[in-house]
C-alpha cells in the first residue's frame, strides 16, 4: 500500500490577471517560446533580408549604399534603428538555430529528463545571447 501524498493543486481556469502574474516557467518553456518568437521575426524580416542581399550584391555603388544605411539611415529611417533591427534578425537566427540543435540532440539521443532539459536550455539561451552580444558589439563598431 502506498501512503497517501498531499494533494496538488489544480488549475483549471487559470486567471491571466491572477495566476501568470506568480506562474515561473522553466527554461524550457522560455525556449521554446522564444524558438516560435524567433521564427515568426525571422519570417516578418525577410524583405529586410531580401534587400540587404540584393543591394549588397548588385554591385559596388549598391554595396556603398547599403553600408552607409547603417551609418546614416535610409530615407527617414536613422542608422541605428537599421543596425536594432540587423541585431534582432542575428539573435532570432541564433536563437533559432541554437534551439533548433538542441531539440535535434533531444530527439536523436532521446534525452527527454527534467535534468537535461533545464541544463540544455540554459546553455541554449546563453549561448544564443552571448553570440548575439559578440555580433553585436562588432555591428555597433565596439571592436
Amino acid at each position: 500500500m502506498t501512503p497517501l501524498r498531499p494533494a496538488r493543486p489544480e488549475f483549471r481556469n487559470i486567471n491571466v490577471f491572477k495566476d501568470l502574474t506568480t506562474y515561473r516557467l522553466p527554461p524550457a518553456g522560455w525556449v521554446s517560446i522564444l524558438h516560435r518568437v524567433s521564427g515568426a521575426l525571422m519570417f516578418l524580416l525577410l524583405p529586410f533580408v531580401v534587400w540587404m542581399m540584393d543591394t549588397s550584391l548588385s554591385s559596388e555603388l549598391s554595396y556603398g549604399t547599403f553600408t552607409a544605411a547603417f551609418a546614416a539611415g535610409v530615407g527617414f529611417v536613422p542608422g541605428w534603428f537599421v543596425k536594432l533591427v540587423a541585431l534582432a534578425l542575428i539573435w532570432a537566427y541564433l536563437h533559432h538555430f541554437c534551439a533548433g540543435v538542441r531539440h535535434l540532440i533531444m530527439d536523436a539521443t532521446h534525452k527527454v529528463d527534467k535534468a537535461f532539459s533545464r541544463s540544455s536550455a540554459l546553455a541554449t539561451l546563453a549561448l544564443s545571447l552571448g553570440l548575439t552580444a559578440l555580433l553585436g558589439a562588432k555591428l555597433f563598431g565596439l571592436y
